[in-house]
C-alpha cells in the first residue's frame, strides 16, 4: 500500500446545531452472525495524514480510502490507546462500502505496535492530554471528513472514553449523521457529566458494551432523546470498547452482525 502525507488546512468554523433524526421504533439488537464481512474486489489504501486539530495541534490519522464519494466512518480509540486500535476493524469496514479516518487523540499511548503521534507532540508541546482534552480531536477530525466527503454524512465511532466523547460531539456538530459508542462511561469526574450532556441527541446512536457493563452502559442509554438507537447486549462476556469486534474473541461475530445492522438502516 502507498503511503500519502498529506496536510490539509482546516476550517475551524463549529456547527453548533443538531440534525433530526429519521423517526423509527427505538430497539435492542440481539441476533448473532455466522460472518464478518468479507473482502470485496475494490481495494483500499492507507493514506498517513496529519492535519491540525481545533488549537492548532498537529494530529496524526490513517485514512483507510476505498473510493471518492464514500461516506467517511471516522475512528476514535480508547484510553492509552492509539489508531491502532483499527488495523483489523477499518478494513472490515471497507468491506462494507465506508472510508474510514483512524485518529489519534492527544490521550493515548500505543497499540498493536503503533504509537499516538498526537499523543507525542502534545507532551513534547506541553499541551494538556486528559481524556476531555481530546474532544477537539474528535471534532477536527469530523470537519476534516465533512471536507472531503462534502456529499455525505459523516459517522462517528468511539470507544471507552471516546466512546462518552462522540456522542456528546455528534450532538453538537451538524456533520455527523450517525453515531457508534462502544463502552460509553462517566469517564471525566466532576469535567463533565456524559449522562446530562447527551439529552437532546437525536441522531441514530448504536450502544455497546461487555456484559458487565450492561447497567451502568443501560443509564446512558437511556438519556439519548433519539427513537432510532440501538443498544448491543452480549449473551457471552463480551469485551470493553472497539476490540469487542477483534477477531481473536469468541463473540466478536454477534458484535459485527449489531453493527451491520445499525450501518445498513
Amino acid at each position: 500500500m502507498k503511503t500519502l502525507h498529506i496536510l490539509i488546512p482546516l476550517f475551524l468554523v463549529s456547527c453548533l446545531f443538531s440534525c433530526k433524526a429519521s423517526r423509527t421504533s427505538a430497539k435492542v439488537e440481539t441476533k448473532a452472525t455466522s460472518s464478518a464481512p468479507k473482502p470485496t474486489d475494490k481495494k483500499a489504501t492507507i493514506q498517513l495524514l496529519d492535519f491540525p486539530s481545533l488549537d492548532g495541534l498537529i494530529m496524526k490519522a490513517d485514512y483507510y480510502f476505498l473510493e471518492m464519494g464514500a461516506p467517511i466512518i471516522v475512528l476514535c480509540h480508547q484510553a492509552g490507546w492509539s489508531r491502532g486500535e483499527y488495523l483489523s476493524i477499518a478494513p472490515k469496514l471497507n468491506a462494507l462500502g465506508y472510508n474510514c479516518l483512524a485518529i489519534d487523540q492527544r490521550s493515548g499511548e500505543k497499540v498493536n505496535d503503533i504509537v499516538n503521534e498526537t499523543a507525542q507532540r502534545a507532551k513534547a508541546k506541553g499541551i494538556a492530554t486528559d481524556y476531555l482534552d481530546a474532544e477537539q480531536d474528535i471534532k477536527a477530525a469530523v470537519r476534516w471528513a465533512k471536507l472531503n466527503s462534502p456529499n455525505k454524512g459523516i459517522i462517528l465511532w468511539g470507544s471507552s472514553y471516546s466512546a462518552s466523547l462522540v456522542l456528546k460531539v455528534a450532538k453538537e456538530e451538524a456533520a455527523v449523521t450517525k453515531v457508534l459508542s462502544f463502552s460509553p462511561g462517566e469517564y471525566f469526574g466532576k469535567k463533565l457529566n456524559v449522562e446530562s450532556n447527551i439529552k437532546g441527541l437525536e441522531k441514530p446512536v448504536f450502544i455497546s458494551c461487555s456484559k458487565a457493563e450492561i447497567a451502568k452502559t443501560k443509564v446512558l442509554f437511556k438519556a439519548i432523546s433519539a427513537d432510532e438507537k440501538t443498544f448491543f447486549k452480549p449473551k457471552k462476556k463480551g469485551n470493553h470498547g472497539s476490540k469487542a469486534l477483534w477477531g481473536e474473541y469468541e463473540d466478536h461475530l454477534d458484535y459485527w452482525n449489531a453493527v451491520k445492522n445499525f450501518l445498513n438502516n
